[in-house]
């Protein structure tokens, strides 16, 4: 190998790291006898206090910042670039630092997990059962799960001091952990954690050889803080790649006692897997036995570790004494369960010494403990005590007979046993029972395991200087499959270095080879000379330095020391080179290692001094590197070395310039060296120095190449260029011999530089490069295939110009290589050939093949990277293209885009490429744009530009608030009116006083939507009127001239108080009304409106207010409670913000029933699973009972379903139903154990809990509630939730098994009584159990279609039974029959005739023949109005949210009916009681006409609410009109606008119940009112509410738009097809089966719900469609009649293409849409097409050239937004741009190429292959073929004057005999251009030709047929022919192939050589 000299390195002095401090004191002078017990304290082998530690981590890779922490006793010092970043002082703690060091930990991520959300009976859907809830309910349950992103490794800092060791993280949290043992050293290890070595004592070894046991481990690993570090496991063998590693033993390590490593060994060395080297490496030294090990460790997952010892709870295992591991005492360590394996950002735990939780699992039982009795069971651990609660176990078991004895009572008050009740179970979240891991799995697992690899023996010397030992891990890369890395382990007392191999063997285990000892005596790694691929820094024993780079090769350096400080004196800084033999300069010893890192190496010096350095000497140049990484690809190692070493060796003696000319031209001198091709710089390019001026100089430079399209510079007259005599070409080239080593290398160089040129002709932007490697390639092509070179001469002619056109003549050798082809493979004709003929396959051989066969083992210098891979991407987009067994175009192009996709080409990647090459892949983009398929990925869609598509792909929420943000489009069009300087001020001055708007309550907020939801009407504002509570209402007030003042004061009052009930119902109706309307919350205290009883009394405007005390508190109290509720509602359930702290943050100092309200209401959508545990107990513990009554049910229905133990908790203590002696008496009233009750039914609802359905049960009959007294007013309240807990409970799972039989015995005992009527001694009141048990029943045995259990409630048809029943009862009965018969209900006239008796039927129908005031007609009456009502209910609920007309029409007739009924006057006293059932059934029956109608705000349902809720005046002194009303009306007015108009009602299951409890059938008669029914439940609605509004919006702007849609439906097994305008409310998620958009105006696209799973998610995550319009129509708020198009607009235009084809100045004016720069906003927001018309449309050009190019760009946008393609704008100005081009340009021909492409593909390919003409469904191109073509024709037009000229015909015809010559630079660019558009043959091809015809000619002339001819013109015309044929085969051209024309040219041009 040749010599070279050593690269020079530069060494920079540096300061020792130091610490100082003023805060502490050093006094050095201590006594030996303080030291001593300070060394002591610190233990063995540990350095000593003063020193001052330092290292430094790269984080994040090469390109991550490197961080250094330096430490001493009392500081860590953490910095990054020099600059300190965080300082830490232990001083306070009282003990040193042992060791520091930045390491990783593991990050969970996934969400953490809620309060109150373990599931202990899952809600989750069955497959084999009808599901309870709707699937909004489980799409939310989704959503809520851990999103399955994927743990990341963060940053830390790790300190350890003498007993505690702390964790700092970037973030600012950090954890403070005991530490068991003292530790030596920690080292980071893969993928997080630690690696620890505790300190062994002396005294500890002498204790274990005493007691003649093993010394304890000594070597951990630290992977969490929260549990004590593991010892380290020995295994035989580790198999695989870290992360599916596997252990070869791991069976033997599941039964058998975990091995250690042995104690003795000490850690010397640590890798962790970082850019180096991935392998993770563990060096050890043994110094007894003298012996160095080399390990290698895995990290496997907890749950992935050997099973432990006693898996099984029934083992029993000897518990072995914890031994403590301190210098007196040692004991073993454990590893606990791992609850907390994994750390979440945003909840540190507080730091502790103590261990969680989980840990108490393995204490001992209590009763071992010291001063414990020996009573206390065996079992009992601490954490059980820790628990405070014992199990539950008899919520779950069969309920225990009552005792009969009595029950002894402890000195405890009721209150104070609840509240301690209270206590237990919100202090038992820390351990539940099944949690806790049992105590027999204590032994000792670990996560962390080593498998020795290798061993050295040592000599004594080694092993006292092993401090000095340097190992480092460098070199990996992958070879030839094979992925190694190389291993070095210097020791400096032998001054040997020897390295290793790391590779994997067959058995996929690291094996280790010994390859190469070299002299050193200390080593580092360094990024030197190849980016990403690290190298070896050695040291050599006389202080010298070399690389050891390609694996083994050795580089010398020359080290040259810069003092980088001041001097002390006035001498000036001078360089000192470091000679080793000199002994007046300081040579290196060794590399300081804590002080070095890959980026800076420290060395310590002879001197005592400390340097450094930093060096690279890979190059910047982009071209040179790609260069060097591709012949590494396919050159040996030795000649890829060499040829490196000799760049460097170029480079170095040009002082590392950085210029990319500079460095290439080091590249080609040692690659025409390294062949022995050249010595020197390129010829071409050097002109005599005698010749040359400053001028002259200044022409042939770089930088006049760069800058001659400039318009200005390259109207500058050239130099005279010196006269250059043509000399024997050959002369210049040194022969080269074939058949050699070096020469079948030069053939693989030549090509894979071809082919690295080939890739750069793909990207415009690599065109700069491809002309400094075109030369390159020339001159190499010169000694093996001339042909080549003439390839790029057409390319580029700049390439050797100086030089003769290249030909076999002037070749270097005379005999050409035949192994490669005489015409080089050229990429654009094969990519063509692939999609123009699918069958016909192209050879193309990479570089990797090329070195296979010839039988060359490539270097791998650089790895796997590859320079090509823009070309191999775009190479498998096109076989994907074309791919031949694919028929149909749309699945071809489907394909082509989803390999793109997954191969990174975006459309930045496409942008790049030449306008011909991405061609095909815009028009594959284009199919799938028009079609796109329903089942891509989000990239994709985006990839083709629908962003719409994209956006319902994507899985983030979508929100329905801008958050203040205005669209784009409100920004460019605003369509509001500006605000006036008076509002403007008046703002300004409310904003400076601190005033802010009142809020009412009834804000929606949602004007976007608002706007075009109900955009041509006020009927939101007149909902808005008549629901708030917080402004003053009018009313008029009853005229009595007769009355005193007195009197009317009085009537004033009363009128007051009256509009007071109805204000305080208002709540109902307005929380439905504002239903999540509020999408984001602030930080600010919530404001919940204030009520406003006042009222203003016309005709004399005077307000009044009620009076002190009339109105009742409880009144008051409730209907803040319910104002509370309203409030809470407006907040949706997506809102992130509500969290425990903020819910906190509003709690008032004292308790009020608005905020036990607000917490229902958060509670009802969820929020309230965010409050913490202790938060619940300070709610509950003042026993304030709506605030009790508001967090059960809230608990309760966040919770629903799920069976959560922590809420059942809460709930037994306030329900004594739910305790193991429900006799109890716990001072909680009896509505709130309603509550409780309520709460069980909704925490279990379909859970179909025996233990908890047996509970409800048992209440309906509670043996206290059967005789009314002052103690149990609310037992009616009472029965009717535990009767409602109990159909929820069993909701539809009633069946035909013993278990429901008995269920469904007592609850028809239950309902008709056990036949003793009248006894004294009765066990339950028949009037409060039979409406209860029957609606119980109708839940239970929902939609189960059971005739038999129907008839259970049969409705009496005789006089006699309607009398023994009470009316009401009629109602629900009817109701629950409806339920159980669900698929019966039909609204019809039919059906509801079924559902009464015909005895009844026939009563009505001839109660006129009765006589008046026959109780018999009243009874029928009654029984007709109460059984009506029931029937209106049933369908209200049957089609709730569906807006069916049957339906609809059906309810809205007996709504009239009843409502004539109720307001005729009749004084008699039994219509009186007839018209109260017809009141009572009117509430009903307008609940169920808005349940059906919910969220549609129809108008007609809105005039009869509006009457009704006006009607109060008209009955002001009526006693029927109850407070129940007012609840019916307003909560009917919310529903019918439902959440604005946002959400209707759901129809499974659980909304049924729902909404049967909301809306219940009993009415309450003042606001106070709860004996009757609970009024807290009426918010149930809340949890059957399902958001199906349907909003379309465009992507672009994110505005609301309206959207014709096609709705497919399935009802039953028929489908259907709607037609409806969104913002619409869409049917049931269950029976719809895709949604299509139906209108030009946007681009198509539908969502298939029934059959694609990601279509239902998205519309059930955010109902939201978004839509593209196309640009060339307006939105159909802007447009309704589509009168604005750009097809109106344009009339049609035909201009435009005549424009786009030929360029021409026309009047703009004259176009119909000529001033579409002026309207084009109103079209797009794109900025593209904005900016593009705004600089480039405008008709003010001031020269003709700028008007030409106006009007063309005019025709260009016109015809990309008419046809909505943006993307061809950049197309078309790129054609203009050729048809302008200059044929002198730099670039003319690799553009003229393109060109060529272009047009061959328009005109050949896409007509066949891309426009679907096959498939029928025909697509216009993006280009116009004639649009290409035209382009053409205008080159042609100046060529035409070229290829006519005599000079160029003699230039043809030298080339075509293969004598070209040396030609001038215009006449060689003007051969190129001639040469290139008509794709000609290369000259030796052209000879060969021309001797084949005329051999033929002299043959066949005058021969006889068939063997020749006499014509000669038919003659001459034959071989015309079949030199054509044969040309064109021969050269890989396009589908043009060789032009006629030029081949009569060239027979004309061999005749005028000739």
């Amino acid at each position: 190998m040749a010599q070279f000299d050593p690269l020079p390195v530069h060494l920079y002095r540096k300061r020792q790291p130091t610490i100082a401090s003023n805060l502490r004191k050093v006094n050095d002078s201590g006594s030996l006898l303080l030291q001593s017990i300070k060394s002591a304290l610190r233990g063995t082998g540990v350095s000593s206090l003063s020193t001052v530690h330092s290292s430094r981590v790269l984080i994040g890779g090469n390109d991550g910042p490197e961080q250094e922490l330096t430490w001493n006793d009392n500081y860590v010092i953490l910095s990054a670039g020099g600059v300190v970043k965080k300082k830490w002082s232990f001083e306070l703690e009282g003990q040193p630092v042992q060791w520091a060091c930045i390491g990783w930990l593991e990050e969970s991520g996934s969400f953490p997990r809620k309060h109150f959300s373990e599931r202990q009976d899952s809600a989750l859907r069955s497959p084999y059962e009808r599901p309870t809830f709707g699937p909004f309910f489980y799409a939310n349950q989704k959503l809520g799960l851990p999103p399955g992103k994927r743990d990341s490794n963060v940053s830390a800092v790790f300190v350890f001091l003498r007993s505690i060791g702390k964790v700092y993280f970037e973030s600012g949290f950090e954890h403070t952990f005991a530490l068991p043992f003292i530790v030596r050293k920690a080292w980071p290890v893969t993928p997080h954690g630690l690696l620890i070595q505790r300190v062994l004592e002396p005294a500890e070894l002498y204790e274990a050889e005493l007691a003649g046991e093993d010394v304890l481990p000594t070597i951990f690993c630290l992977s969490n803080p929260f549990a004590e570090p593991s010892a380290v496991g020995l295994t035989s063998g580790i198999i695989g790649n870290a992360g599916s590693a596997t252990l070869m033993d791991e069976a033997e390590n599941s039964t058998k006692p975990l091995k250690p490593v042995p104690p003795h060994e000490v850690i010397l060395w640590t890798s962790h897997s970082g850019p180096n080297s991935p392998h993770e490496i563990v060096i050890t030294l043994d110094s007894s036995k003298r012996r160095l090990t080399v390990w290698r460790y895995v990290y496997i997952k907890p749950k992935d570790s050997p099973i432990p010892l006693g898996r099984t709870r029934t083992q029993n295992l000897a518990h072995k004494k914890r031994q403590s591991m301190s210098s007196n005492s040692r004991r073993t360590s454990s590893v606990f369960p791992d609850m907390f394996d994994k750390l979440h950002p945003t909840s540190p735990r507080p730091p502790s010494p103590k261990p969680p939780f989980p840990e108490l699992a393995d204490l001992l039982p209590l009763s071992k403990l010291p001063g414990m009795a020996p009573s206390l069971s065996t079992t009992t651990t601490m954490a059980s005590l820790a628990s405070g609660s014992s199990n539950l176990n008899h919520l779950n078991s069969q309920p225990q007979p009552e005792p009969t004895t009595k029950v002894r009572r402890n000195s405890l008050t009721r209150n104070d046993l609840s509240v301690t009740m209270n206590r237990m179970v919100l202090g038992s979240r820390g351990a539940d029972v099944d949690v806790l891991t049992p105590e027999e799995h204590g032994r000792m697992k670990t996560c962390l395991w080593m498998d020795k690899l290798h061993e050295i023996e040592l000599d004594q010397t080694d092993v006292d200087t092993s401090s000095a030992i340097t190992i480092s891990l460098f070199d990996h890369r992958k070879i030839d499959r094979l992925r190694r890395s190389l291993l070095s382990i210097c020791l400096p007392s032998r001054q040997s270095l020897t390295i290793f191999q790391l590779a994997p063997n067959a058995e996929h285990r690291i094996e280790i080879t010994a390859l190469r000892e070299i002299p050193a005596i200390s080593t580092a790694i360094i990024c030197g000379t190849r980016w990403s691929i690290w190298d070896l820094l050695v040291v050599k024993p006389g202080g010298g330095l070399s690389l050891l780079t390609h694996g083994t090769y050795e580089v010398a350096l020359a080290p040259t020391l810069h003092d980088s400080e001041l001097p002390s004196d006035d001498s000036m800084d001078v360089e000192d080179s470091l000679h080793p033999g000199r002994s007046d300069n300081p040579r290196i010893i060794s590399v300081i290692g804590e002080l070095s890192s890959p980026l800076l190496v420290t060395f310590q010096m002879s001197n005592e001094s400390i340097t450094c350095t930093a060096f690279h000497f890979y190059p910047s140049d982009d071209l040179t590197l790609q260069a060097l990484q591709t012949l590494a690809l396919c050159l040996p190692s030795d000649v890829c070395f060499l040829l490196h070493r000799r760049f460097l060796q170029n480079w170095a003696s040009r002082s590392f310039t950085a210029t990319s000319e500079v460095q290439f031209d080091c590249f080609t001198d040692a690659l025409y060296s390294t062949f022995g091709l050249q010595s020197g710089a390129i010829v071409s390019s050097t002109i005599p120095l005698s010749t040359s001026s400053a001028w002259n100089a200044l022409y042939h430079s770089g930088s006049h190449k760069r800058f001659r399209e400039d318009p200005a510079i390259k109207n500058l007259k050239p130099p005279i260029s010196p006269a250059l005599h043509a000399a024997p070409f050959s002369v210049h080239l040194h022969t080269i011999e074939k058949g050699t080593d070096s020469y079948n290398q030069l053939v693989v160089v030549l090509y894979t530089l071809h082919t690295l040129a080939e890739g750069m002709r793909l990207l415009v932007d690599r065109y700069p490069l491809l002309m400094r490697l075109a030369p390159v390639i020339c001159r190499i092509a010169m000694y093996i295939r001339p042909e080549w070179a003439d390839y790029w001469r057409r390319m580029c002619p700049d390439a050797m110009f100086s030089l003769p056109w290249p030909s076999s003549a002037t070749a270097a050798v005379q005999s050409l290589d035949d192994t490669i082809p005489v015409w080089p493979p050229d990429i654009s004709a094969i990519l063509y050939g692939r999609i123009s003929n699918p069958e016909w396959k192209v050879p193309w051989f990479d570089a990797l093949e090329l070195a296979t066969r010839f039988r060359i083992q490539p270097s791998y210098a650089y790895g796997t990277i590859d320079p090509l891979e823009s070309m191999k991407i775009l190479t498998w987009a096109y076989m994907t293209l074309a791919d031949p067994d694919v028929k149909r175009n749309l699945k071809r192009a489907e394909n082509a885009v989803l390999q793109m996709v997954r191969s990174g080409m975006n459309e930045e990647f496409i942008a790049r490429l030449p306008l011909g090459i991405a061609a095909p892949l815009r028009e594959a983009i284009r199919t799938c744009q028009l079609a796109p398929p329903l089942d891509w990925p989000q990239e994709a869609y985006k990839a083709i530009s629908r962003d719409d598509v994209a956006a319902s792909a994507n899985p983030s929420l979508d929100m329905m608030l801008t958050n203040g943000y205005r669209s784009a489009k409100e920004y460019l069009t605003s369509s509001r009116p500006r605000k006036t300087i008076g509002q403007i001020t008046s703002q300004a001055k409310a904003a400076s006083l601190g005033e802010s708007e009142a809020t009412t309550g009834v804000e929606l907020e949602l004007d976007e939507f608002t706007n075009i939801r109900f955009g041509q009407d006020r009927r939101l504002e007149e909902i808005a009127r008549l629901l708030s509570s917080s402004t003053v209402s009018s009313a008029r007030s009853l005229e009595r001239p007769d009355a005193s003042e007195h009197d009317q004061a009085k009537d004033h009052q009363m009128q007051v108080c009256r509009i007071a009930e109805r204000t305080l119902a208002l709540p109902y109706g307005r929380a439905i009304f504002t239903f999540g309307s509020i999408s984001s919350i602030s930080r600010e205290a919530f404001t919940i409106p204030k009520f406003e009883f006042a009222v203003k009394l016309h005709p004399m405007n005077g307000i009044v207010s009620p009076d002190p005390g009339k109105l009742m508190p409880d009144s008051v109290h409730w209907g803040e409670f319910h104002n509370g509720v309203a409030a809470a509602l407006r907040i949706s359930s997506s809102a992130t913000s509500v969290d425990s702290s903020w819910i906190a943050f509003n709690k008032p100092s004292e308790l009020t029933p608005e905020h036990a309200g607000f917490l229902y209401g958060l509670g009802l959508t969820g929020h309230l699973k965010e409050m913490l545990t202790w938060h619940t107990f300070g709610y509950l513990t003042p026993k304030h009972d709506l605030t009790s009554i508001g967090v059960l049910l809230g608990l309760s229905a966040a919770n629903v379903g799920n069976g959560n133990q922590h809420v059942t908790k809460l709930l037994a203590v306030h329900t004594p139903a739910l305790l193991p002696t429900p006799t109890v008496d716990l001072n909680v009233p009896l509505h709130t154990q309603a509550a409780g009750m309520s709460g069980v039914g909704l925490l279990y609802m379909g859970t179909k809990n025996r233990r908890m359905a047996e509970v409800c049960l048992n209440q309906m009959n509670r043996k206290d509630l059967v005789q009314p007294d002052l103690s149990n007013e609310y037992r009616e309240a009472y029965t009717y939730s535990a009767a409602l807990a109990f159909g929820m409970v069993m909701l539809g799972k009633g069946t035909a098994i013993p278990a429901d039989v008995a269920l469904l015995e007592r609850l028809n005992l239950l309902i008709h009584g056990d036949g003793k009527f009248g006894s004294p001694h009765a066990s339950f009141d028949i009037n409060l159990t039979s409406p209860a048990a029957s609606i119980a029943l109708g839940l239970m045995y929902l939609r189960t279609e059971r005739q038999d259990v129907a008839d259970m409630l049969s409705i009496p048809d005789t006089i006699l039974g309607l009398n023994r029943v009470q009316p009401s009862f009629l109602l629900i009965r009817t109701l629950a029959r409806s339920l159980i018969m669900w698929s019966d209900i039909t609204p019809t006239n039919d059906w509801v005739a079924g559902q009464i008796p015909e005895a009844i039927r026939k009563g009505i129908e001839n109660k006129h023949k009765l006589p008046p005031g026959s109780t018999v007609a009243d009874a029928w009456e009654l029984a007709y109005y109460n059984i009506i009502a029931g029937c209106c209910f049933a369908i209200g609920l049957k089609f709730a949210g569906t807006a069916r007309q049957e339906a609809y029409k059906m309810i809205i007739r007996y709504h009239d009916l009843y409502t004539r009924t109720v307001y005729s006057n009749t004084p008699s006293f039994d219509w009186r009681i007839k018209r109260s059932a017809a009141r009572d059934g009117l509430n009903l029956i307008t609940v169920s006409l808005s349940m059906v109608m919910a969220g549609t705000g129809e108008i007609t349902c809105l005039r009869r609410l509006r009457y009704a809720y006006g009607m109060y005046a008209t009955t002001m002194y009526h006693p029927a009109f109850k407070y129940g009303i007012h609840v019916s009306t307003h909560q009917a007015l919310g529903l019918l606008f439902l959440g604005g108009g946002r959400f209707t009602l759901g129809t499974s299951d659980a909304a049924i119940a729902c909404m049967v409890t909301a809306f219940f059938p009993r009415t309450h008669l003042i606001s106070a009112d709860n004996k009757c029914y609970l009024q807290a439940l009426r918010h149930l609605w809340v949890l059957a509410v399902e958001p199906r509004c349907l909003v379309a919006r465009d992507v672009e702007t994110k505005e609301v738009v309206y959207l014709p849609v096609k709705i497919m439906m399935k009802e039953g097994k028929a489908t259907g097809t709607t037609q409806l305008i969104a913002p619409t409310l869409i049917p049931d998620l269950n029976k719809l089966i895709s949604i299509r958009v139906d209108t030009p105006r946007y681009w198509p696209f539908s969502l298939d719900t029934e059959k694609i799973p990601r279509h239902r998610d998205s519309l059930m995550r955010s109902q939201t469609l978004y839509v593209k319009r196309r640009t060339a129509f307006l939105s159909y708020t802007e447009d309704p009649r589509g009168s604005r198009s750009l097809f109106v607009r344009s009339r049609s235009s035909a201009g435009e293409a005549a424009t786009l084809d030929y360029p021409q100045l026309t009047d703009a004016k004259t176009h119909p849409a000529g001033d579409l720069w002026e309207f084009i906003t109103s079209f797009s927001n794109d900025p593209l097409f904005l900016s593009f018309a705004e600089y480039f449309c405008r008709s003010d050009g001031r020269t003709d050239q700028e008007q030409l190019l106006h009007t063309y760009c005019h025709a260009v946008l016109f015809d990309s937004i008419l046809q909505g393609k943006p993307q061809t704008i950049q197309s078309h100005l790129t054609l203009f741009r050729y048809r302008t081009m200059s044929p002198k340009s730099r670039y003319f021909h690799l553009h003229l190429q393109d060109l060529r492409f272009l047009a061959d593909f328009y005109g050949r390919v896409y007509e066949r292959r891309f426009s679907g003409r096959v498939e029928s469904n025909y697509r216009t191109p993006l280009i116009r073929d004639s649009t290409v073509w035209g382009t053409m024709h205008d080159l042609d037009k100046q060529l035409e004057t070229v290829r006519t000229s005599p000079e160029f015909m003699q230039v043809l015809g030298r080339y075509s005999t293969g004598r070209p010559g040396l030609l001038d630079e215009n006449s060689a660019s003007n051969l190129a251009w001639y040469l290139l558009r008509n794709a000609v043959p290369v000259s030796t091809l052209l000879i060969i030709l021309k001797e084949l015809a005329a051999e033929a000619h002299a043959q066949c002339l005058n021969v006889t047929p068939p063997a020749g001819t006499s014509d000669e013109k038919v003659l001459e015309l034959s071989i015309k022919e079949v030199l054509h044929s044969t040309g064109s085969r021969m050269t890989t051209a396009l589908g043009a192939g060789w032009s006629i024309r030029s081949l009569d040219e060239i027979i004309e041009a061999w005749k005028i050589v000739a």
